[in-house]
């Protein structure tokens, strides 16, 4: 880090679903001397961790307050309808909102999804969380909707899901808070958005060494002269990027 009063660690929230052990890794490669500390968050806890400076960074789920927060969508996530093995649902491989109308759907305090109306009939009361939602449908109460990777997170082995193809879906993001954009921020938001250790914010790139050829282009052969060099980001003079991820 450039600035001499940079905090000793970085931290990073996350909510339930999200697997931040790519982005983590990469980080100790690259900045081995500033410790990476994982901050687990509800849903519903990241944006006052983020406002509360309990992290520096977090991964949400959207919406955020954008007058308060900078965000940078990452991926937005398949719905699927949690059901046990038996289900009649489970003789396809997809499903809509109308085929779960005879259904008791789950709809827990702490839902992730923004619905204009609720799909199935309503239980009598909400499963404080999305995990006990779980345990009621493999106790054969209801059925419950939700982001991909929170099936997969609290995956059973008597419970099994379908993509819900016309349901509301859950948006991914890094945010922090927009007037605490440091230099650590901008290293792991380049972490992020896959940049190369050569375009990482604050880092020179490395020049490219072009490759001799003689007039005709044969390959291997020198002909004593100097050929032009290449700009010292890479061909035509730019940057060398990374892989483009979908915003």
């Amino acid at each position: 880090m450039t600035s001499s009063d940079a905090p000793a660690s970085f931290r990073v929230a996350y909510v339930p679903g999200v697997t931040p052990a790519k982005w983590v890794r990469i980080w100790n490669e690259r900045l081995p001397d500033v410790p990476l500390t994982l901050v687990p968050v509800s849903a519903a806890e990241a944006s006052g961790v983020l406002r509360d400076g309990g992290a520096d960074a977090g991964f949400v789920r959207l919406p955020v307050d954008r007058t308060y927060f900078s965000a940078i969508p990452l991926y937005t996530e398949t719905t699927v309808v949690v059901v046990p093995k038996d289900h009649d649902v489970t003789v396809v491989d997809e499903v809509t909102i109308e085929d779960l109308a005879d259904d008791i759907v789950l709809h827990p305090l702490d839902d992730t999804l923004e619905w204009e109306g609720l799909p199935g009939r309503p239980a009598n009361e909400r499963p404080a969380t999305t995990a006990d939602a779980v345990e009621l449908v493999a106790a054969g109460v209801g059925l419950l909707v939700v982001p991909q990777s929170l099936a997969r997170l609290y995956h059973r082995r008597d419970l099994t899901y379908r993509p819900l193809t016309d349901a509301p879906q859950s948006r991914v993001a890094l945010s922090w808070p927009e007037e605490m954009t440091t230099d650590m921020v901008e290293d792991f938001i380049g972490i992020v958005r896959g940049r190369t250790v050569n375009s990482t914010r604050g880092r020179a790139a490395t020049p490219v060494q072009p490759k001799r050829a003689d007039a005709g282009g044969a390959r291997g052969r020198s002909t004593g002269r100097n050929p032009r060099r290449q700009g010292t980001g890479g061909p035509r003079g730019g940057k060398r990027r990374g892989p483009r991820r979908r915003s």
